[in-house]
Formats: C-alpha cells, structure tokens, sequence
C-alpha cells in the first residue's frame, strides 16, 4: 500500500478527516498514519510507550506536536494510552477504542500497525475520490470563465457590429446581446455576486456537501464508487476493530459511525440490533442487501470458520481496490461527457454570435444588403 497524499474532500466520499469519519482539527489522518507507524515499529522492538511518543512527536507535523507532546506527559503521569488520547483530542472515537482493547490485551503495538494500514487505505480511498471530483470541477470552472469573458467582451462587442451593419438577428442572438451588454455595464456588481456565493458557500459547506452526497449517491456514474468507498471504510475499521478483541457487536456499533452510505449505515445497524437480540451472524449477513453477493458469501464462510478478521481485512483490502477500479472507469466516462458540456456551454455562446457572421458574410458576397 503506497502512502497518499491527504486532500479535502466532501464528507460522504472520504469519511472526513479521521478513522471514524468525524472531522479532527488537531490531528489529521496522514498524522494518524505517521503516530502508528512510529508506534508499531518502536514499541514492537520494546521500547517504552513514554519513550516511543517522545520520538513520535519529533516525526508528526509540527500542528499536531503539542497534542503528541499532552499525550505523552499523561501517560508518564500514569494514564493510560486511550484515555490520554481522549483527553488530548484529535482521536475519533473508533481509534480510541481500538487502543483502549488493545491495552486491554496487551498489544498496542498490533493495533498501531492495523490503524496505521487502516489509515493509509482511507487515504488512498479519499485521493482517488478527491481525483475523481477535482477533474470535473477544474473542467467547468473553466468552461465557466471563458463563458463569462465571451459574454462580458466578446458578444457585446460583436452584437453592437452586427447591430450597426443592419443584421437581422435570431431570437436568440438578441437575448445573449442583451444579457452580455448588461453584464459588461455591471461587472462590479456580478462580482460582488459571486464572492457573497463563495463565502455563503463556505459558511454552509457542510449543509452543502450533505445535499451533494446525497445526489451524488443516486446517479448511476457515482452510486457505485460511493458505495464501494463506504464499504472500504466500514471494512477497514471492523479489521482493526477485530484485532484488537473488541466484541463484535461493539465493533459494528463503532465501525458504522464510519459509515456515510444511508442504506449501507441502515443495514448495519438493523443487523447489529438483531444480533444483539440473539440472531445469528451468518443469518444476518444475507439480509445486508448493500453489499455484494459475493462479500455477503465470503463472510458467511469466514463466521463459520471463526476467522471473521482476516475476512475483514481482505475485505478492505479488495474494496480499496474496487474503489480504484470503479473511479478510474468513472473518470475515463466523465472525460468526453465533460467534452461535451464544455461544447454547450461555450458553444451556445459561439454559436449565438457566429451565425449572424455567417449570413452577413454570406449576403455581403452574393451582393444582398445586410437588412
């Protein structure tokens, strides 16, 4: 697994900023990595916590120094990691709980190395949604601007030729004129306009984002990767979940705190209430219509077998390469549709202009007046 790059991007397609899908302003999830990278390698060859945190804290972004700093203070004071970490801030929930099991068994280290590949595969998941947003988004702004420049100074220019030379113009023609002539005569206040959007937007963004997930989440071209990048997510976390002891039911009550997907998250919780109820797993599982029939059956296998983390972690695994797969096809058809609405976009534009040159050319060499 190669190490990603961390980039913003809207909460229902990566999961936020932490393990849990949570937003952390003090701890980002390329720190989380780093911390559990240092963590397993040093306390795996039996260095002391107290020792391993005060390295750690020399690795980390400087921002998230003080919070590994705090952390470490406490433990040498007698707390212990998990509740250090809670204190502190900047760890979700699902990570305090995987170390807090994990003291519990008296494998820190163990946990350290799944909630570094955990953290890792979030990452790769939410580079390859952050890849598949950013395209389309470059593409249109551009669309956007070159439209608004024809329209502040192109059409009016051309319209006020094609008027003075007696054209008689299409419907059409007429309104992108009127519309370019207004614009170019009140450019302060269109970009007043657009800077009160930026900011309202960045003051409702998260209003913003669940709106836009949410439509997302029922197109065809994206229904799929979304629910291919949930399911990586609330795998990865059951595996590190799993490694660490912690019950099953407890697993999934904090693994679908990871889970954006709404009949995903629905599904999950419907069976953990069920199995806490009494049901049984493998009877459960085939109610989870969310996932694929082949996930479904190789869980089923793996509950018989008693080896439900090692299905959990090729789980994450697979699903992390799926959400490859599914987006680097989702860009290769967004490509020639982003063509295309570049065309109409800029085209609409083009040919509102271009057609009224074209029979004014035509007119003037066969002779015919303009009018």
């Amino acid at each position: 697994m190669k190490v990603v790059q961390a980039i913003s991007v809207p909460s229902f397609l990566s999961g936020g900023g932490n393990l849990g899908g949570g937003q952390s302003r003090t701890l980002k999830l390329s720190d989380h990595a780093v911390l559990n990278d240092q963590l397993f390698q040093l306390l795996s060859r039996g260095v002391p916590l107290v020792e391993a945190l005060e390295v750690v804290a020399q690795t980390v972004a400087p921002s998230a120094r003080p919070r590994i700093e705090k952390i470490r203070q406490q433990v040498a004071a007698g707390s212990n990691f998990a509740d250090a970490c809670k204190n502190a801030g900047g760890f979700d929930n699902v990570t305090c709980a995987v170390y807090r099991a994990a003291e519990r068994t008296g494998d820190l280290a163990g946990a350290a190395k799944q909630l570094a590949i955990t953290a890792r595969r979030i990452l790769a998941v939410a580079g390859r949604a952050g890849t598949m947003l950013i395209y389309p988004i470059i593409v249109i702004t551009v669309s956007l601007l070159v439209a608004g420049v024809m329209m502040v100074v192109v059409v009016p220019m051309l319209g006020t030729q094609l008027i003075d030379a007696g054209v008689s113009l299409p419907g059409y023609t007429k309104v992108m004129i009127a519309m370019g002539t207004w614009m170019s005569g009140n450019i302060g206040l269109i970009l007043a306009g657009v800077i009160g959007l930026i900011v309202a937007a960045v003051l409702v963004r998260e209003k913003i984002v669940v709106v836009f997930g949410a439509v997302l989440r029922r197109l065809p071209l994206f229904r799929e990767v979304a629910l291919a990048q949930e399911s990586a997510r609330f795998f990865t976390v059951m595996a590190a979940m799993s490694r660490s002891g912690v019950p099953l039911s407890d697993a999934l009550t904090t693994a679908n705190q990871a889970v954006n997907h709404p009949g995903l998250r629905g599904q999950m919780e419907r069976l953990r209430t069920r199995l806490v109820e009494g049901g049984v797993l493998r009877l459960l599982i085939d109610d989870v219509t969310a996932l694929p029939l082949g996930t479904r059956r190789l869980l089923i296998a793996a509950e018989r077998a008693g080896d439900l983390e090692s299905a959990f972690n090729s789980l994450a695994g697979d699903m992390t390469d799926e959400v490859d797969r599914r987006s680097a096809r989702l860009l290769a058809i967004l490509q020639p549709l982003l063509i295309v609405v570049m065309f109409v976009i800029i085209g609409t534009l083009l040919a509102s202009v271009m057609v009224p040159l074209l029979t004014l050319s035509s007119k003037m060499a066969s002779g015919t007046p303009g009018s």
